[in-house]
């Protein structure tokens, strides 16, 4: 592209770079785009490894997959529970794809309990069926979150017992400073190679962004 060629040319100095820019204004949303590509980048190489390593039994989709997608959510929030749809299809498509998933429950105190549970689910082998009980339900009151653990399977006295040992404090706390870490703006975010996607953004994207780090 002879613009971005423009752009690149190391010739150019600070005037006419911003005569370059102001006949061409054009270049400027790609400029933009490829900066915020390497500051997302720069962000993710010192924390990828911990970000990619699920709390044990976090997972959906294949736990031995060749390609991870990690998800930032939270019980209490409706794009989450949009997206849960969204994410099954994804991995109906994709038999190489890991779903890490991290509880990031920062809208209410429902959803910090209904992340400790979901963290017991994971101890105990149910957090696939917690995950998609919890998600069922209108909210993550205590009511609810009672009945998709039991819908689940899970051990609720055990659970019970480990949450207040405080055994998940340190993996929620975690999450937050990997979340700040990112610049998270809220849930759902997504995050698989290089790319970040905040919301709801539905399965095309993130098909997208599967292939493309599968690709790279």
């Amino acid at each position: 592209m002879a613009g971005a060629a423009a752009w690149d040319y190391a010739g150019l100095g600070p005037d006419r770079t911003r005569d370059y820019l102001m006949e061409n204004p054009e270049v400027l949303p790609e400029a933009i785009g490829v900066l915020q590509q390497r500051e997302t980048a720069a962000r993710l190489a010192p924390v990828r490894a911990e970000l990619e390593q699920a709390f044990p039994g976090a997972v959906l989709g294949n736990p031995n997959g060749s390609v991870t997608l990690v998800e930032f959510s939270d019980y209490a929030c409706g794009y989450c529970r949009m997206s849960v749809e969204h994410v099954n299809q994804l991995i109906a498509a994709n038999p190489d794809l890991k779903v890490v998933i991290r509880e990031y429950p920062i809208l209410s105190e429902g959803s910090a309990n209904a992340a400790r549970m979901a963290l017991a689910a994971a101890q105990q082998g149910k957090f696939e069926a917690f995950h998609n009980a919890m998600f069922a339900a209108e909210s993550p009151s205590p009511e609810n979150i009672a009945a998709a653990a039991r819908s689940a399977g899970v051990d609720v006295e055990q659970a019970n017992t480990a949450i207040a040992a405080g055994a998940f404090e340190a993996q929620l706390q975690n999450n937050v400073f990997l979340g700040q870490t990112l610049q998270l703006s809220g849930t759902p975010a997504f995050i698989v190679g290089d790319t970040v996607l905040n919301g709801a953004v539905g399965t095309e994207q993130l098909d997208q962004a599967v292939a493309e780090a599968r690709d790279s």
